[in-house]
């Protein structure tokens, strides 16, 4: 009879186990998801953990009015917490292009699970409360409980994601969700009433998973085409981000977590807006830098000067520029700038990387991402502009993209006024890009001998910008913002200036 009760309290143990980890991967792809649509990923990560977390406190409180049939209620709520779990992603998938209805079923989701979840931990505790001493089952329960938390949490960003997706991953959860409520349907059978009935449900939800599973890839192509609508060329899910590139006519864009990075229809008005100036009016130009930019796009132009030895680029996806070293149709934009000889890669946190390194530069061109959330508005504060002063040799030329004045003044003139209190010269200017409209740029030198109209070099061939500095640096009134902040580390007030107004549009 021991031995019993102890494969019977290892099984429910292992339960707990499950249980944890799965709730927490659904948690994870919810929060991930919301990010990919609606940006701001530290405030969509931290309203979903709070909804969460509160949806389990609201299931722990009506477990106490479930009495009877405790064990099978337990298996119920496993299938439905697999089902339900491991659909989410693709329910949200289908919803993505429609942002209300994605946040309401987002939030709606996350609150089911939750409270499911919430029920099953006081219910296993009740079932076991007179199998085990108390003290034991409670420290037992929540040593596996945390454990499975915890293997959730590694596995998520470092396997789960980059090998089987968003859609994968929570449909693979649902079915090990499943997979346990049905080997309890087995395994203790003779605990369980109507058990051929509960078997039956087990083994249907987990068949609808699996073909779900199977057909993840074409659900994810269906919503992918609805969201961009133009042919979808090429996806990957790195460690950081989705990767989605598309084609249409004549046209390539890529997509990041949503977001367009470039068409190539116009990049080239950015890139030759974001490199030249700098390269045209620094006096050397034998060492650049190039942090973010992991398309290879901006080192394309930068090895358009001769006089360049040099280019070290610092990405953080490896995922990103192992793409534009390798896919054909991407190598041709970038004129296979990241296989050249004169240029090193590393794929590092650019602000870790910016604090380690011991190199000089005379030209450093920085093409982050938008400042959308926290982990980004680090690499606009003032503190890493004081980090990045440091590797500079006298007189070096720095330009930042400072996302657009037009629609997101207080930003652009935010980033400008935290690199004015780091370097003695500044300047902004501006340019026209059709895919994105007015985009902006800060542009900095490291001492007082350089002048921002002073062309010391050029190269031919280009298409957009034409050395005549003094045309892009004059702002409308309509592009002014004043009485702006500065992007300190501790307060990261240009990530809520950006959600101010990109939020509007």
């Amino acid at each position: 009879m021991g031995k019993k009760f102890l494969k019977f309290e290892y099984l429910l143990l292992f339960a707990v186990f499950t249980i944890a980890t799965c709730g927490l991967v659904y948690e994870l792809v919810a929060g991930t998801l919301a990010s990919y649509l609606l940006g701001d990923s530290v405030k969509q990560f931290s309203f979903i953990i709070g909804v969460y977390l509160f949806s389990m406190g609201i299931g722990s409180y009506f477990s106490k009015f479930i009495t009877k049939n405790l064990l099978n209620t337990f298996v119920e709520i496993e299938i439905l917490v697999g089902l339900i779990g491991g659909l989410s992603s693709v329910i949200l998938f289908l919803l993505f292009e429609t942002a209300f209805a994605f946040q309401f079923i987002l939030y709606f989701l996350v609150f089911i699970t939750g409270c499911l979840v919430g029920l099953e931990i006081p219910l296993l505790m009740n079932i076991l409360k007179d199998k085990v001493e108390f003290k034991d089952l409670v420290s037992n329960v929540f040593t596996f409980d945390y454990i499975g938390a915890l293997l959730a949490s590694i596995l998520f960003p470092l396997i789960l994601v980059p090998k089987l997706g968003i859609i994968g991953t929570s449909l693979f959860f649902g079915m090990i969700n499943i997979s346990i409520a049905i080997v309890l349907c087995y395994l203790l059978k003779s605990e369980l009433k109507k058990v051929k009935l509960l078997r039956a449900k087990a083994i249907f939800s987990f068949l609808v998973l699996l073909i779900t599973f199977f057909f993840s890839e074409n659900i994810l192509s269906y919503s992918e085409g609805k969201l961009y609508g133009e042919n979808i060329i090429y996806t990957n899910s790195t460690q950081y981000q989705r990767i989605v590139l598309t084609h249409n006519k004549s046209d390539y864009r890529l997509y990041l977590n949503n977001n367009l990075q470039f068409s190539s229809a116009d990049e080239y008005r950015y890139h030759e807006a974001l490199v030249h100036p700098a390269m045209s009016m620094a006096k050397k130009i034998e060492h650049v830098l190039v942090l973010g930019g992991g398309d290879g796009l901006a080192v394309r132009e930068v090895l358009k000067y001769k006089e360049v030895k040099k280019v070290t680029l610092v990405d953080l996806d490896e995922g990103m520029t192992k793409l534009f070293k390798t896919n054909q149709v991407l190598v041709d934009f970038n004129k296979n700038a990241l296989n050249n000889p004169k240029v090193t890669v590393y794929n590092k946190d650019a602000y870790i990387w910016a604090k380690e390194t011991k190199e000089k530069f005379d030209v450093v061109i920085i093409d982050f991402p938008d400042p959308s959330n926290y982990s980004l508005g680090k690499l606009y504060s003032l503190n890493f502009y004081s980090t990045m002063q440091q590797l500079l040799s006298p007189d070096a030329v720095v330009v930042i993209q400072t996302t657009s004045p037009y629609f997101a003044p207080k930003s652009f003139w935010c980033i400008n006024k935290t690199v004015m209190q780091v370097f003695p010269q500044i300047d902004a200017y501006h340019a026209y890009v059709p895919s994105f409209g007015e985009w902006g740029f800060t542009i900095a030198i490291n001492g007082f001998g350089t002048n921002f109209n002073k062309v010391n070099r050029t190269v031919d061939g280009l298409r957009f910008y034409n050395y005549q500095f003094e045309k892009f640096n004059y702002f409308s009134q309509d592009m002014i913002s004043k009485d702006i902040e500065i992007n300190r580390l501790d307060n990261q007030v240009l990530v809520r200036y950006f959600d101010e107004e990109w939020g509007k549009l």
